[in-house]
């Protein structure tokens, strides 16, 4: 059993454990492992065969997605790689290239710490792989991106035409494509008449209603513990993202390699252990739970001012001693449920 689906497989349970309680009005669930993940969809009151079809409904178009748009899988992504490998324009779907104009958008909002056009980056340090090996990049591979330096910001876009300035542009849409399905499913379950459900997938969620008149609890994952961190009620409409170390890594003399990346290094993030934000109902709220964490993340120290900076109020930050860093905003939304947590304020 792999170090992800050990620690995707406990988060789950916790999120289950503090979704369900102890329900006693229908609640229909349904499963399936998407993204590389356990991806769960819960709906409250609906009746079942409601429930179940639009259940369904939100799963298929979370596997197209995940299909579409694989970083390292043949797919319509990999095929714009290629091209762009070759320095060769591009035709691509509407829908790609909307995902790509917004993403544009995001990067230069975060001085482009979310970069999702470094995708080679990625494949350098072996993460485009279900498993990978405890193996830092060649140096002088490593040295070429750096000195390349390629960016989303390398790419323009007119109507569904793409063309890059940079071959070494590589999109990979792992920080983002969460987000984006999350948006998905839950105007799929609208479309259905569903007004109560909870979409989870590994970590990222999206509340629709309540539970019964109260609000959807979940937890919120310690970095290094299977215990819960803090628990928080989630409203109608809000999502909640978690960028963490403990997801995807590796570890080599001691040291410990996250598939995070640091777009200014070419390293992987060093000085932090998880992020999580917090987005009030709107829209994109679930694009942004998962494309805004990461720049908060690989700022490290400086997250609070990459927050400002996207108007993330309601954030936390775990550095590598286990301090809790937390707005106030948020702060007086969580319950923390581990013992001795040292928890500072941040004004």
């Amino acid at each position: 059993m792999t170090k992800v689906w050990r620690a995707w497989r406990a988060l789950t349970f916790l999120l289950v454990l503090f979704i369900l309680g102890c329900a006693r009005e229908p609640l229909i669930s349904q499963e399936s492992f998407v993204f590389g993940t356990r991806v769960e969809v819960l709906v409250y009151g609906a009746p079942p065969d409601t429930a179940r079809s639009a259940a369904t409904a939100v799963l298929r178009e979370f596997d197209r997605l995940h299909r579409t748009y694989h970083a390292w899988q043949p797919s319509e992504l990999t095929t714009l790689n290629d091209a762009l490998a070759a320095g060769k324009p591009a035709e691509v779907s509407s829908e790609l290239a909307s995902l790509i104009r917004n993403a544009q958008q995001i990067a230069a909002r975060s001085n482009y710490l979310f970069d999702p056009g470094i995708g080679r980056l990625i494949s350098l340090w072996g993460f485009q792989n279900d498993e990978f090996k405890a193996q830092p990049p060649d140096a002088a591979q490593l040295q070429i991106w750096r000195d390349a330096h390629p960016s989303l910001a390398d790419l323009r876009v007119d109507g569904n035409r793409v063309v890059s300035r940079n071959k070494m542009v590589a999109l990979d849409f792992g920080g983002y494509l969460k987000g984006i399905a999350l948006d998905r499913g839950a105007a799929i379950l609208k479309s259905h008449g569903v007004e109560n459900a909870l979409i989870n997938i590994g970590g990222n969620i999206i509340a629709l209603g309540s539970k019964g008149g109260k609000p959807w609890r979940v937890a919120i994952q310690h970095p290094r513990s299977t215990a819960p961190l803090a628990t928080l009620d989630l409203r109608d409409g809000e999502a909640i993202g978690t960028s963490g170390d403990y997801q995807r890594y590796f570890e080599l003399d001691g040291k410990r390699y996250c598939h995070l990346l640091d777009p200014r290094t070419a390293e992987p993030v060093q000085g932090t252990q998880a992020v999580t934000i917090l987005i009030p109902p709107g829209v994109e709220a679930g694009m942004r739970s998962d494309a805004l964490s990461k720049p908060l993340f690989v700022a490290g120290a400086a997250w609070r001012e990459q927050a400002q900076r996207l108007n993330d109020t309601q954030a936390l930050r775990v550095d590598t001693a286990g301090t809790v860093y937390v707005t106030p905003a948020l702060r007086e939304r969580l319950k923390f449920e581990t013992p001795d947590l040292h928890v500072v304020t941040m004004p």
